[in-house]
């Protein structure tokens, strides 16, 4: 590694940290640390930590766990529909059965080291009750940790939605558009606060990677992102001085540039900083199918260079905690599937090429779902599956999921509004931030489609529900078992193809 201003000594972690070991009797090395750039373990061995994103858990999200809108609403809507009581029941399973011991067997079967656990703030505070945790929501975000260090798997612990919302996307459970966690500063202070939380509740144990304490933020400034990394470093270290803090670009985990080196980590020990990488040959939209030319495989490798220049210009350590191609499904896809998926695996091989060459530790995104991205899916045959397949198809007919849609059955409605704004609106003042991430023509159906037409779906989604028993809702949701899951083989064969790295 160069020697530049921002390298600095990782400080040695309390010895009494490093006896702890789980009851399974698999002991640890210790709390990972960063050492130049690489993350190691207590005996100065790296450690490359790979594995994939438990998205859809803890954080729900529509494409994933197949529902319309956001997350608060499907809570509220069921609630509303069949009470209290049967809704909590209902999300508590799906939560027990999402990830089991089985689910652990299967990830470390692959030789998968590290899980990255998306989770929503609201597991830990109410919005109406700010700043009172509430110890349920550790029940089973413990119980993953502990199934996972069982097995030797770190876990990351993820902030993926924020008070106020980081980004303004779905996935972040906001009901608009704007971030309004960049306008209030309260829910600047509200985050640091869960951190604190956290921290005191995890700083011992080993098994913890570290925390990824902010995902794809989207600050429009460029400068609150920074001031809030340093107030969220001093409070995490204050109570927890030993575990690794992973820290997201700015939009979308995209943008290092606007950091000032001098300020951020030239004063920041065992922090190792995140990029998303995901290709844009990986999704529907892309206007030209990837097949692996040497000019597609530049442009892969040029769009990583670039959002990982600010680290290796300043000597620092990365992480990929996002990326991956989604893929076709037969039940809507068709015929076309098999070429589709062909094309989306190519570019899977050539990232993890690039990974592999960088030696850089990565979390492909996702784990688990209903069939578009995962690395094992939720079968067709199971009691939800079928229960909410007309939705299903109405959803995917109608792109109702910002993620990865295919929008060709909405074009003539969606079109004629983007000419509108072509026509009337200059150049210069259609790309509104945060482009180029989301171009102005991906920003019309984000709001008229996923945000304003979703909603029109959330309650049909909650009257599936109705008139159904406790023992129905447990079958509905443990749909979502590991035993109930079909493997995406190629994927995972490609995983694990790439597993072992020369270090």
């Amino acid at each position: 590694m160069s020697s530049t201003n921002c390298e600095r000594k990782a400080g040695d972690g309390s010895p009494d940290a490093f006896a702890f070991t789980v009851s399974a009797g698999i002991p640890t090395t210790g709390v990972l640390k960063v050492q130049g750039t690489d993350i190691v373990n207590e005996n100065g061995e790296v450690v490359l930590l790979r594995g994939a994103g438990i998205g859809g858990w803890m954080n729900m999200e529509n494409f994933i766990s197949g529902y319309p809108g956001r997350e608060y609403q499907i809570r509220n809507a069921l609630s509303r529909t069949i009470g209290p009581e049967k809704s909590e029941f209902f999300f508590d399973k799906f939560l027990e059965y999402f990830f089991t011991e089985s689910d652990a067997k299967f990830y470390k079967s692959l030789g998968l080291n590290c899980i990255r656990v998306p989770f929503n703030h609201q597991h830990f505070e109410d919005d109406m009750n700010p700043r009172v945790l509430k110890p349920a929501g550790f029940k089973h975000l413990d119980r993953l940790v502990n199934i996972c260090a069982q097995h030797g798997i770190y876990t990351i612990l993820d902030m993926h939605t924020a008070p106020g919302s980081q980004n303004g996307d779905w996935h972040s459970d906001v009901s608009h558009h704007l971030p309004e966690f960049w306008r209030h500063k309260d829910f600047q202070d509200r985050s640091i606060w869960l951190w604190e939380q956290l921290a005191a509740h995890y700083k011992s144990n080993p098994w913890i990677a570290g925390y990824n304490v902010l995902n794809e933020p989207t600050d429009p400034t460029h400068r609150l992102l920074q001031l809030w990394y340093a107030r969220v470093y001093s409070a995490i270290r204050a109570i927890d001085p030993s575990h690794i803090l992973f820290l997201d670009g700015n939009t979308f985990g995209s943008d290092f540039s606007h950091f000032d080196p001098s300020t951020t980590c030239a004063t920041w020990d065992n922090v190792v900083y995140s990029v998303h990488d995901y290709s844009g040959y990986g999704f529907p939209e892309s206007k030209e199918e990837y097949v692996g030319s040497q000019e597609q495989r530049a442009r892969v490798r040029k769009s990583y260079e670039r959002k990982v220049q600010w680290m290796k210009d300043n000597g620092l350590p990365i992480w990929n905690g996002e990326w991956g191609p989604v893929y076709a499904r037969p039940w809507f896809d068709g015929e076309k599937s098999d070429r589709i998926n062909e094309s989306r695996l190519k570019l899977l091989d050539d990232q993890l090429t690039v990974y592999d060459e960088e030696r850089i530790p990565w979390s492909i995104w996702t784990y688990k779902d209903i069939g578009f991205q995962g690395m094992v899916y939720v079968s067709q045959e199971t009691p939800y599956m079928k229960l909410l397949q007309p939705l299903l198809e109405k959803k995917q007919r109608l792109a109702l999921d910002s993620w990865g849609t295919d929008e060709s059955r909405i074009a003539h409605i969606i079109g004629p509004l983007r000419q509108l704004i072509a026509e009337n609106v200059d150049p210069k003042y259609r790309e509104l931030y945060p482009h180029p991430v989301i171009p102005w023509e991906r920003r019309v159906s984000k709001i008229a489609v996923n945000v304003l037409l979703a909603e029109f779906f959330v309650q049909e989604w909650a009257d599936y529900f109705v008139g159904k028993s406790f023992d129905e809702l447990d079958e509905l949701a443990a749909s979502f078992r590991f035993e109930n899951c079909v493997q995406r083989e190629s994927l995972n064969k490609a995983l694990v193809a790439h597993k072992d790295v020369n270090l």
